[in-house]
């Protein structure tokens, strides 16, 4: 199957635009970023680099189709007319999951219902079955209606990518991997500075941090959906895999991450040491209100108690006023990149951010408010 494919990237709001360069960088074609997606085209062997190498995407579509579909009937047919068993061999699994949004259609319950009928009538006149077995492995279906327009797409991630593989656990309200690893990126580390994390509970962003300087593919150490469909070579996943360790990088650096719990510093170099990056990475327990750190010039990038979730309101402003002091002590060719849903996180603080920018955590709105930058 050598095909144009045209793939649909979920991300979360706030850091398409850092998708849309992943996958430029990656070679991709017609990179389009759009709300919470980007989208782009490639080959087959792209299903796999794409899901070793992104840092910030949550899973990897592939676009089947796309129609109007403002009533049950139409969205039947126009998923019954889509060539299903070029994809879905005869004992694959194919659940269906979607969400609506500003159409006709919206009851998502009832659209699953109807896909999944749509697409197994085709399935059973293409091998002629009455009913399909579905035995075999998972070809996850996925649909958005969109303003009355269905788009049919399938999963080849499974998981998750922020799922990375190696977190086994996390400490309470942990932080996506994908969100961490956007956080990096938008500080612009690229492993010459010093880098710290005064807050950094189970590890994820040290640990995003030295994936990111060693250029190492977070998507190494697990597995994927795609991986086991017939239709694709597994020549795809060797190339992509040694292609991305062909383009690691074997550098010393000076990446920290301090807190508190001693629990919680336990498990980040547990963590560490999953991802293979144990040898980058120094943790140690420290209280990030007395937070210091050597050298003219690095990065703090961090993720502290924001309130809503782990604290009382009264005592994460007493953390952020306290932190705010430390950091007050800092050369000014430092940059603090802190991410908090806080609504008076500044106040507290005790300066103004130089710049914000709007990120979610899950559903949780906030800002990653920067301070140092110009």
């Amino acid at each position: 199957m050598e095909q144009s494919l045209q793939f649909v990237i979920p991300t979360l709001l706030g850091v398409e635009s850092l998708v849309a360069r992943e996958t430029e960088k990656l070679g991709l074609s017609e990179v389009r970023a759009e709300n919470g997606r980007v989208l782009c085209k490639g080959g087959p062997g792209d299903i796999a680099r794409l899901n070793l190498n992104l840092r910030v995407g949550a899973r990897v579509l592939i676009a089947l189709g796309s129609f109007s579909a403002r009533s049950f009937e139409e969205l039947f047919e126009g998923t019954r007319r889509l060539p299903w068993e070029t994809w879905i061999p005869k004992n694959g699994r194919f659940p269906v999951k979607g969400y609506s949004l500003r159409s006709k259609l919206q009851s998502v319950p009832a659209c699953q219902s109807i896909v999944k009928k749509a697409a197994a009538k085709r399935l059973g006149e293409k091998y002629g079955l009455e009913t399909l077995p579905e035995t075999g492995e998972l070809y996850q279906i996925q649909f958005s209606l969109m303003n009355d327009q269905a788009t049919l797409m399938l999963d080849t991630s499974g998981e998750n990518l922020y799922k990375r593989g190696y977190r086994a656990q996390g400490v309470e309200a942990p932080l996506r991997e994908t969100l961490a690893a956007a956080m990096v990126a938008l500080s612009h580390y690229r492993g010459r500075d010093p880098f710290c994390d005064p807050f950094c509970g189970s590890g994820t962003i040290p640990i995003e941090a030295a994936l990111i300087a060693r250029n190492r593919a977070p998507g190494l150490n697990r597995s994927f959906s795609a991986q086991k469909w017939v239709w694709l070579p597994g020549k795809v996943w060797m190339d992509a895999v040694e292609e991305a360790m062909d383009q690691e990088y074997h550098g010393s650096y000076e990446i920290w991450g301090g807190d508190i719990d001693p629990a919680a510093v336990e498990l980040a170099r547990h963590n560490a040491a999953l991802a293979e990056v144990d040898d980058l990475v120094h943790f140690e327990v420290a209280d990030a209100t007395r937070f210091h750190w050597g050298g003219l010039r690095g990065r703090v990038v961090t993720n502290p108690p924001y309130g809503e979730r782990l604290m009382e309101k009264r005592e994460a402003e007493e953390l952020y006023r306290a932190f705010g002091k430390a950091w007050g002590k800092f050369p000014e060719g430092w940059q603090l990149y802190l991410l908090s849903s806080h609504d008076q996180f500044e106040r507290a603080f005790g300066a103004r951010a130089d710049k914000k920018r709007k990120l979610y955590n899950g559903m949780l709105r906030c800002d990653l408010f920067m301070y140092g930058v110009r």
